[in-house]
């Protein structure tokens, strides 16, 4: 029944008859817009740290440039999933900026410290090591790559479930000016403005400043606040030395982003059980009464990217980058007044990274990368859990500073065996240390004092620990890539991906099981904190192919992935000294399996039937994936017991896929575009113990666009509707009930509350560019 949703979503897409879909080119530097006639031939790309056709590439790699992500009128990098097979990208539960990312069933929804992230996000070859203030807003962009399975032979950071590549526009060699602004409903109001100028032959300077703001989808009761709206300054600035063709590349960069949205509230799914609130008619309206601290978010970055050409083959490249983020956020879990789950947070990031590359390529049948990288970086977070309703003024406390310093060194190399054959080796050695400092703290007549509470300490601390853990991995991949023409590429391909293990920031240390009578020794306790690394072994074949002079590009992939000790996040109400409270529970309790496929094409179409200047274009994507755990070990009255059979990989769902087509015309001094799209997702469960309020059914998403731009591109003036059958799908919760009908275990109105994807939005967008 899936696939026939599917395809029939794909037959509404070709009646609503859009969206012309452009492809992505290169020309010079790193990277390029969008060339009109570019497909599967000439669509260029830097997956492998190297300029190469999207065809030749041996790896799943989706890639959105410039020009698609206007025409589409897209927002934000969780937009592209949508279009990206086995793919989640979304905001984090109770967030505006923080990201929850999913490949191929493998990610991470957690982003309290201690956690890594199972997807890698790039800024311009910059790892961002923390999910915080990851959401980034698409402007000033060039194109986002999208990288399915482990990455580690190429990339400095290792990332087991794939990687997101974000790569913001090189400055041009003239004076220039653009303009953006945006009006729509829901009180939307955008301005960017960006320019650039040369100060010398060889030195430019650019920038870009965004105001982003919007009104909510709905309000908080209680506060009067709007719900789900929109408050964003940003800006980015370039300095670039060099380039030109010429022997080197100096590039400069600094990012900066302050957003003041309010706190996102969640919808009740269920009544309250004490107090009876009913269920809320409008899925973007709240009632929690948590206010303070107030929501804020800032972000800034500095990253020097240099490239140099040692010879006419070897090239040193050097990525030293800075980054700081500090979020401050009131969640109220249970999004009543009463202080029930009420949860003020504060998170403090920072990161120094070191990455050097050496690239040999002479044009001959030899090329390949040796490369070095150091990442150093702290996590702090801390968050009360406030239980009032539970016992007068309780409230748990918990500090978590997690640092990380991993050192990696990795190399890949292609040899053309023949004219059409090519092996690829590659090999990367990881080193990872974790250091802990936890501490839990209950607190009785208020709040911690961290967050501006009366309470005073109740009894010592729960958790008082501090620890360190070293972790080390070598991990391979080889691929065979056959090209019987240069337009059609099969290859077969193994890499291995692996995860550092850590400590569970939230984690009661009194709870850990002592082997005498008493209180838990210290290695005890580091033992019940602590979680090993997880691996998987993913194998892929695929075959990409140029058809029809270029009129066609297709791309279909199969994999299969082992994936072994995996890290289990969770949190669940626990007994401390007689209090229920809140605790985490943290494990490598599960084995999976994931095997499927993904099939992605874009083609032009009946290009003899047109009128001459006239175009049709269809993009299709599609991705299936049977995805579950194969050992799924709890402890079930004292006994381990593999429930594996009960349990579900979260944020995967079995089918995704999209279907665009779009259509362009010449009009006046210019060109008209009329696109559609219409993307599918079959159920998700937002957890691993399926859940029938919280888990959301198979959804379609329809969105359009109507397109002018000028003869010259300097003018442009979009029309763009998003989820225009207005309809409503879930994305992410919080669950603190058990049963049916549900009985709270923390707190006592019981929380099963849920986060909403964007409601239909209409909007224009304007752009002149001198």
């Amino acid at each position: 029944m899936s696939k026939a949703i599917l395809w029939q979503s794909a037959a509404v897409a070709a009646v609503l008859g859009a969206l012309a879909i452009p492809a992505h080119a290169q020309e010079g530097g790193e990277t390029a817009p969008q060339a009109e006639e570019a497909q599967g031939g000439t669509i260029i790309v830097t997956a492998r740290r190297r300029e190469e056709r999207l065809v030749d590439v041996p790896v799943a790699v989706s890639s959105f440039g410039a020009e698609e992500l206007q025409q589409r009128g897209s927002v934000d990098i969780t937009d592209i999933a949508q279009i990206t097979p086995n793919t989640t990208l979304e905001e984090s539960r109770g967030t505006n900026s923080t990201l929850s990312a999913f490949i191929r069933g493998i990610g991470q929804q957690d982003p309290v410290s201690g956690f890594e992230q199972g997807v890698g996000i790039y800024l311009d070859d910059v790892y961002l090591n923390r999910p915080q203030a990851a959401v980034l807003d698409i402007y000033d962009v060039e194109r986002i790559e999208v990288l399915r399975g482990p990455q580690g032979t190429l990339y400095g950071r290792n990332t087991i479930g794939g990687a997101v590549k974000y790569v913001t526009r090189e400055l041009p060699d003239e004076t220039s000016l653009r303009l953006r602004g945006t009006v729509g409903t829901y009180g939307r109001a955008e301005g960017v403005v960006t320019a650039s100028t040369p100060l010398t032959d060889v030195v430019r300077v650019g920038g870009s400043v965004a105001r982003l703001s919007r009104d909510g989808f709905g309000e908080n009761l209680t506060t009067g606040e709007e719900n789900y709206n929109k408050d964003i300054w940003a800006a980015r600035g370039t300095i670039e030395v060099g380039g030109n063709g010429g022997p080197y590349l100096l590039r400069f960069t600094g990012d900066y982003t302050h957003d003041r949205s309010n706190a996102r509230g969640g919808h009740r799914l269920i009544p309250g059980a004490v107090s009876g609130a009913p269920v809320l008619d409008d899925v973007f309206d709240t009632r929690g009464g948590l206010v303070d601290p107030a929501q804020d978010v800032e972000a800034f970055g500095l990253a020097l990217n240099a490239r140099v050409d040692l010879s006419d083959a070897l090239t040193l490249r050097s990525i030293t980058a800075y980054r700081e983020d500090d979020s401050s956020s009131p969640i109220d879990f249970d999004a009543l007044p009463a202080v029930d789950v009420d949860v003020p947070a504060f998170y403090r990031n920072t990161q120094v990274s070191q990455e050097l590359q050496l690239i040999w390529d002479d044009g001959g049948p030899f090329t390949g990368l040796l490369g070095g990288y150091f990442l150093s970086a702290t996590a702090d977070t801390e968050f009360d859990v406030r239980l009032f309703t539970t016992f007068a003024g309780f409230t748990a406390f918990t500090q978590a500073d997690v640092d990380t310093e991993t050192f990696a060194v990795f190399g890949d190399f292609t040899y053309e065996l023949t004219d059409q054959l090519s092996l690829s080796l590659g090999g990367r050695y990881t080193w990872d240390e974790r250091t802990a400092d936890i501490l839990r703290q209950n607190y009785l007549g208020g709040g911690s004092p961290v967050f501006g509470g009366a309470g005073i300490p109740f009894g010592a601390p729960s958790t008082d620990f501090q620890g360190t853990a070293d972790f080390d991995k070598f991990t391979p991949r080889v691929s065979l890539s056959f090209q019987p023409t240069p337009d059609h590429n099969l290859y077969a391909s193994y890499s291995q991906g692996f995860k550092g293990g850590g400590f569970d920031p939230r984690g009661v240390g009194v709870n850990a099981p002592a082997a005498t009578p008493g209180m838990p020794t210290d290695d005890e306790v580091a033992d019940f904190l602590s979680f090993a690394p997880e691996s998987v072994d993913s194998y892929e074949v695929g075959y990409k192919g140029s058809l029809l002079d270029d009129a066609v590009y297709i791309a279909v992939a199969g994999f299969y992935a082992e994936y072994t000790d995996v890290q289990i996040p969770g949190s669940v109400a626990c007994n401390v000294g007689g209090i229920a409270t809140f605790c985490g529970v943290v494990s490598n309790a599960g084995a999976a399996e994931f095997k499927g496929v993904e099939l992605e094409t874009n083609a032009r179409l009946g290009r003899d039937m047109l009128a001459p200047g006239d175009m049709l274009r269809f993009q299709g994507s599609l991705g299936w994936i049977d995805a579950e755990y194969t050992q799924f070990i709890t402890n079930i009255g004292g006994v381990p017991t593999d429930v594996s059979d009960l349990r579900e990989v979260q944020n995967t769902p079995e089918w995704s896929g999209s279907a665009t087509l779009g259509y362009t015309t010449p009009v006046g001094s210019g060109d008209l575009y009329l696109g559609s799209t219409v993307s599918y997702r079959s159920s998700t469960n937002q957890f691993e113990v399926p859940n029938e309020f919280l888990d959301q059914p198979g959804y379609a998403l329809v969105d359009a666009s109507i397109v002018w731009t000028s003869a010259d591109g300097g003018f442009s003036l979009g029309l763009y509707g998003r989820n225009l059958t207005d309809k409503e799908y879930i994305t992410s919760g919080y669950n603190f009930v058990a049963g049916n009908p549900p009985v709270p275990t923390l707190g006592t109105e019981g929380t099963l509350t849920a986060y909403y994807g964007n409601p239909r939005q209409v909007y224009a967008t304007a752009t002149i560019e001198f």
